[in-house]
């Protein structure tokens, strides 16, 4: 499943790649949040914005989903292999986007 996620936000980072030098990490994490939270990260159907969220808001619930306190299907099993490191870095992004 891991290596599927990874795949993915890879796919989806190839457009971020043409238009920039070079693309973080952080910006691959993003890109997988795509899939479910829509091209530009400001939702879709049920599934809330990213865009522009607080940072410790996005950062608590990255790491309410990691450790199962907040329930969900998707984000529990996607969240488990971010480091504290990584959600913070997430969040950050994140939080940066307008």
């Amino acid at each position: 499943m891991r290596k599927s996620a990874i795949l993915a936000g890879l796919v989806l980072a190839m457009p971020f790649a043409a238009s920039a030098q070079s693309v973080t990490p952080t910006q691959v994490m993003a890109a997988t949040c795509a899939g479910c939270h829509g091209s530009e990260l400001t939702g879709a159907g049920g599934v809330p914005s990213l865009r522009g969220q607080q940072k410790d808001y996005l950062e608590r619930t990255l790491n309410d989903f990691k450790s199962g306190q907040r329930p969900a299907t998707v984000m529990n099993r996607l969240a488990k292999g971010y480091s504290p490191e990584q959600i913070a870095e997430l969040a950050q992004y994140l939080a940066g986007l307008k």
